[in-house]
C-alpha cells in the first residue's frame, strides 16, 4: 500500500527532519487509510515544539510507519472512522486541550490539567482533581441496577473504579474508571538525569520492569550510538523470559483461586517465587531491577550461575507442566473458564488488543517475532492465536507461553555467555532526532518514543504500556455475563493501573 508515512526500523533513530510533516487532512486521511487496511496504532499523541503544538503516529502493519503534522485546535475525530484511535485521541484531549469534534466518548483518560492551561472541554461536571466526577453511562429501565467496585480495594491492589449496569446478574454495560495515581512519569523522563532514567524506566509497572526497561534503553542505545555485545542480548532475553514466566504462572495461580481449585493456586504460587529467585540470582534483585542499562547489562552470567539456573529452571520444569495439566483437564475448571468473558476477533481488532489478550482472540500478532529485538531474531516464537477469546482461551495462552519460554531458556544456557558489563553512563542522545522501540512484555507490545531537540534534550517522552489497550478489551468481556464472573474475567486479562495512569 503506497503511503506518505515514512517506513521506519524498531530501535533505530534518524533525524526528525526526516519525518514526513503532512498537512492535517493528508494526515489524517492516510492514517485511516493505514488502519483500516489491517494496520494497528503503537502510537499517536501531541507535543509542543517552541510554539506550536504538533501530532505525530507511529502505525504498524508488516513495517512501523511515521508521521506528523500541525495539531488544530478542533479536528473530526479519526475515532469516528477508525476505533482503535479513541484511547489515544482522549488522552491527546487531555494533555493538550485538543477537541476531537465527534468523538463518540469523550471522557478524561488521567484527570489532570492540560500542559497548555487551555480551557477545559470536558464538560462543567469534570474536575481536574477527582476521577469519576461526571455522570457515568447509564442504562434506562426499571429492573436496571447499578453495582459500584472500588476505587478502594480489599488487599494491595492499586486504585480502579468499576460501575456495572446489570439486570438481575446479568451485566449489560461495565464502565472502568482509572487516573487515580497518575504521577507524570512522561515529563518526568524530560527533566531527570541521564543515569537517573533506568531507574524511573523500571519504576513505571513494577511487574514489567524488563519489558519498560528494554525500551528505554534501546530508545537511548540508538540515540547515543551503544552498541550491547551477544552476551548481554541473550541475558537481556533470558530477563525478559523469566518475567513472562513469573507473571503467567501468578496469574494461572490466581485464576485457579478464582474458581477455588486450590492445589494448583498454591503450586503456581511457590513455583512463582521459585522464578522470581532466578532473577535474584541473575542480578540481585527479584524484578531484575538494577540490571539492563544503556550498553548492556551491569551483571554478568558467569558459568557458575549459568549452571545454577540450569538446574533449578531443569527441576522445575516438569513440575509447571503437571500443574498446568491439572488445571486444564479438571472438568470443573473447564466448565468454569470455556465461554466465560467472550471476546471476539472482529471486537479485539477494533479495540486494538494485545499480548495474550489479543491472541486469545485470533490475533497472532508478537512483537517477538514481528519486531525482534535482543536476540529474539534467533529464536522461534510460535503465534499462539486461538479462536475463542474466552477466560479459558486468555488462560491457555499464559500455558502455553510458560512452557515456551522455559524451552527458550533451556536453549540459551546451553552455551556460556560472555558479556562486557557497563556502567550507569551520561551520555547525551543525539540533537534533533526520533525514535520509537517497540518490545513484547508479558501483557503485550511495549512501546517507548523520545524526540530531542537541537539542543540534544528530550523534547517528548511517550509511553504506551500494553493495558492502555486491554482495558477496554476488559469491559467487553463482561458484556452479558454474570457479575459473579467479573473477578474471574479480570483476573484472566490482569491489567496494569500504575502502566495504564503513568
Amino acid at each position: 500500500m503506497k503511503t506518505d508515512f515514512l517506513k521506519i526500523s524498531n530501535g533505530v533513530s534518524i533525524a526528525r527532519e526526516q519525518i514526513p510533516h503532512l498537512s492535517f487532512d493528508n494526515f489524517h486521511q492516510e492514517a485511516i487509510n493505514i488502519v483500516k487496511n489491517n494496520g494497528k496504532v503503537v502510537h499517536y499523541f501531541a507535543y509542543a515544539d517552541g510554539s506550536t503544538v504538533k501530532l505525530m503516529a507511529v502505525l504498524r502493519t508488516d513495517e512501523l510507519l511515521v508521521a506528523g503534522c500541525d495539531a488544530p485546535d478542533t479536528y473530526p475525530s479519526l475515532s469516528i472512522l477508525c476505533e482503535p484511535f479513541h484511547m489515544f485521541e482522549r488522552e491527546i484531549a487531555e494533555q493538550f486541550g485538543i477537541r476531537p469534534k465527534g468523538h463518540p466518548w469523550l471522557k478524561m483518560v488521567r484527570y489532570h490539567a492540560n500542559c497548555q492551561n487551555k480551557a477545559d472541554i470536558f464538560g462543567n461536571n469534570y474536575s481536574e482533581d477527582i476521577p469519576g466526577n461526571y455522570d457515568y453511562y447509564s442504562v434506562e429501565g426499571e429492573e436496571i441496577h447499578e453495582v459500584a467496585v472500588g476505587p478502594v480495594h480489599a488487599g494491595v491492589i492499586e486504585p480502579g473504579h468499576f460501575r456495572f449496569n446489570c439486570i438481575g446478574e446479568r451485566v449489560l454495560n461495565l464502565e472502568i474508571q482509572l487516573g487515580y495515581q497518575h504521577r507524570g512519569i512522561e515529563s518526568l523522563f524530560t527533566n531527570v538525569d541521564a543515569g537517573r532514567r533506568p531507574v524511573l524506566a523500571e519504576s513505571i509497572a513494577g511487574d514489567t520492569t524488563v519489558g519498560h526497561s528494554l525500551c528505554m534503553v534501546q530508545a537511548m542505545e540508538a540515540l547515543i550510538g551503544a552498541k550491547p555485545d551477544a552476551g548481554a542480548h541473550i541475558i537481556r532475553t533470558i530477563a525478559m523470559e523469566l518475567e513472562r514466566i513469573q507473571n503467567h504462572v501468578g496469574d494461572l495461580g490466581a485464576l485457579s483461586g478464582d474458581v477455588a481449585f486450590l492445589p494448583p493456586m498454591n503450586y503456581c504460587g511457590r513455583m512463582r517465587g521459585d522464578f522470581l529467585n532466578m532473577s535474584l540470582l541473575l542480578c540481585g534483585n527479584r524484578f531484575s531491577k538494577g540490571l539492563i542499562r544503556p550498553g548492556g547489562v551491569l551483571f554478568p552470567m558467569d558459568n557458575e550461575v549459568r549452571r545454577i539456573l540450569t538446574e533449578r529452571i531443569s527441576e522445575i520444569k516438569p513440575q509447571v507442566k503437571n500443574t498446568i495439566n491439572l488445571l486444564f483437564s479438571t472438568s470443573s475448571v473447564r466448565s468454569r473458564f470455556e465461554d466465560c468473558g467472550s471476546v471476539s476477533k472482529s471486537d479485539a481488532e477494533q479495540l486494538g488488543l494485545v499480548g495474550p489478550a489479543g491472541r486469545a482472540s485470533g490475533i497472532s500478532y508478537d512483537a517477538r517475532r514481528c519486531f525482534p529485538t535482543e536476540y529474539y531474531s534467533n529464536l522461534d516464537i510460535p503465534e499462539n492465536a486461538k479462536s475463542t477469546g474466552d477466560v479459558y482461551a486468555r488462560a491457555k495462552v499464559r500455558a502455553d507461553e510458560t512452557m515456551q519460554s522455559i524451552n527458550l531458556i533451556q536453549s540459551l544456557l546451553i552455551d556460556p555467555v560472555e558479556t562486557n558489563c557497563v556502567s550507569s553512563g551520561n551520555a547525551s542522545p543525539e540533537a534533533s532526532s526520533f525514535v520509537v522501540t517497540v518490545n513484547e512484555a508479558w501483557r503485550g507490545e511495549v512501546s517507548h518514543c523520545i524526540l530531542t531537540d537541537a539542543d540534544s534534550n528530550i523534547l517528548r517522552y511517550k509511553i504506551k504500556d500494553p493495558s492502555f489497550h486491554n482495558w477496554n478489551g476488559l469491559s467487553m468481556a463482561l458484556r452479558d455475563t454474570g457479575i459473579s464472573d467479573f473477578p474471574l474475567n479480570n483476573k484472566s486479562f490482569n491489567l496494569s493501573y500504575c502502566g495504564f495512569d503513568l
